[in-house]
């Protein structure tokens, strides 16, 4: 009995442990949006850097698939449904992730799912999308902006989201804000 109480609780710490928090998003060039950098924090307040890519670099005009990778997590994001881009679905580290628009036509307020848990991510303007935070989230609060007005290339992130949220989910969030914010360029 005590055996497994202790491999119990040291199975939660392990969980407790690696816990992490989305801090920012920088385009990695400056005239195009084609390859992020995000920045995660640790509850130790190690940050630790990732990529997030466009797969197919050399097509022009096919933003339909990326590439996620962070330490030795990696994953991709995906258009769902061919010609349709108001649904996205992430894969990775043995979870699904989908995302869709509210309102047909609306890309300004999407629905996140991940089998669990519902978020819904809105812009906070309709005429300019450089701020989007969650609408009545009982897990907590997840905002974007840019760290400066109309200039998509820099993004902070406030991630408060409890331990319910998986790093997934919050990836998604990050994607469906810069994906809709930034010109596709």
């Amino acid at each position: 009995m005590k055996k497994t109480l202790l491999a119990f609780g040291l199975l939660f710490f392990a969980f407790c442990a690696n816990a992490q928090y989305l801090v920012g998003l920088s385009s990695y060039f400056e005239d195009s949006f084609v390859e992020w950098h995000f920045y995660v924090e640790n509850e130790d307040g190690e940050e630790e850097e990732g990529t997030l890519k466009l797969t197919w670099q050399l097509r022009e005009d096919d933003w339909t698939e990326w590439d996620y990778r962070i330490g030795d997590m990696t994953g991709t994001i995906k258009i769902k449904w061919k010609g349709s881009p108001e649904e996205w679905e992430l894969r990775g580290n043995n979870s699904i992730v989908s995302a869709r628009t509210v309102w047909p036509g609306q890309f300004d307020e999407w629905r996140v799912y991940d089998g669990e848990t519902t978020l819904t991510i809105k812009s906070k303007w309709t005429n300019q999308w450089d701020r989007w935070l969650l609408r009545n989230s009982n897990n907590g609060n997840f905002e974007m902006y840019t760290s400066y007005e109309r200039d998509p290339r820099d993004w902070v992130i406030v991630d408060e989201l409890d331990d319910s949220v998986t790093f997934e989910m919050k990836l998604m969030l990050m994607f469906i804000t810069m994906f809709n914010s930034t010109p596709k360029q």
